[in-house]
């Protein structure tokens, strides 16, 4: 036998035993168990730890916050425009917080806000709502964001000052309103969502402002956390490739050529699944990264490496 086909022959079998072994523990994770949780590095916990994330309603939003309460969180608040929603999905998260788990419902407070992150006005309220009920903040996420596909041409201005309204001006808000309510108690950690496409631009389709406020975002993390690094607040920035949210799997089924494309060009040849960023997530807010500020984490299949 050839070492090429002893090679290819390892490999198959490498490749064939961690798909059974990821098989294995997904089977595993969805069972029931009164086992211990297996252990790891303590400064990834998010217990005892006050978070807040915008957009958190559903999506990637939502995903931050299911990842904090497996990750031990049981303080938290969910900012959205629509409050209802927000209240909906606080009351799953704290559900599951109970889930294979020796902690109880009264020692869980996830809270939904109704909040409009481009109004500085209402993110002021929203904070002050936080601190009434939690006394602090220390992790803060700023997941929201609005994305369009219009030609540069043809892009309507109420729609260009929508969207920066919200992904630009929105997280100015919610960071420098986070970074208020940290400082004078020691510091904290805020994350921002910003997009590969703060990086690289989008084909096929156009989406020129998008892709400036992303690239704004990352610019505008990296400033403040120059300016409050001694103040003891970490500013970092999250940026997602293409993740098959519920609206992105909608837009996909539609558009199957434009879904082949994003594979072909992603050196992984696939979307990413939204839980694909719960560690990245973690590892952001939690005290792992504490060294770690104004600093950019791709997480993209590797889009952008090509």
């Amino acid at each position: 036998m050839s070492s090429l086909v002893r090679a290819n022959s390892a490999y198959r079998v490498h490749a064939t035993s961690a798909r059974l072994a990821a098989r294995q523990w997904r089977y595993n994770s969805s069972v029931t168990t009164t086992r211990r949780p297996p252990r790891t590095l303590p400064a990834f916990s998010m217990e005892n730890k006050v978070s807040l994330v915008t957009g958190a309603a559903r999506g990637l939003g939502k995903e931050f916050c299911r990842a904090f309460v497996q990750s031990g969180c049981t303080s938290l608040a969910l900012f959205d425009l629509d409050e209802s929603e927000a209240k909906k999905a606080a009351k799953e998260l704290t559900e599951m917080a109970c889930v294979n788990s020796d902690v109880k419902k009264e020692d869980v407070k996830i809270i939904g806000v109704k909040c409009d992150v481009s109004s500085e006005t209402a993110v002021q309220k929203a904070f002050a709502e936080v601190i009434e009920t939690f006394g602090r903040v220390d992790s803060v996420v700023a997941s929201a964001g609005i994305v369009e596909n219009y030609l540069a041409l043809d892009y309507p201005f109420d729609r260009i000052k929508r969207l920066y309204d919200i992904n630009v001006h929105g997280a100015f808000f919610t960071a420098r309103e986070a970074a208020r309510k940290m400082i004078p108690l020691g510091g904290g950690s805020i994350i921002f969502i910003a997009s590969m496409s703060a990086n690289i631009i989008n084909i096929p389709q156009p989406q020129t402002p998008y892709n400036a406020s992303k690239a704004a975002v990352k610019h505008m993390a990296a400033s403040l956390a120059v300016e409050w690094a001694k103040k003891g607040v970490r500013v970092n920035v999250l940026s997602p490739g293409y993740m098959a949210t519920n609206i992105t799997k909608t837009i996909l089924r539609q558009d199957p050529e434009r879904k082949k494309i994003w594979e072909t060009m992603t050196p992984m040849g696939r979307i990413g699944e939204p839980e694909d960023l719960a560690g990245a997530i973690v590892y952001l807010a939690s005290d792992a990264s504490r060294f770690m500020t104004g600093s950019e984490m791709r997480v993209d299949g590797g889009y952008c490496i090509i």
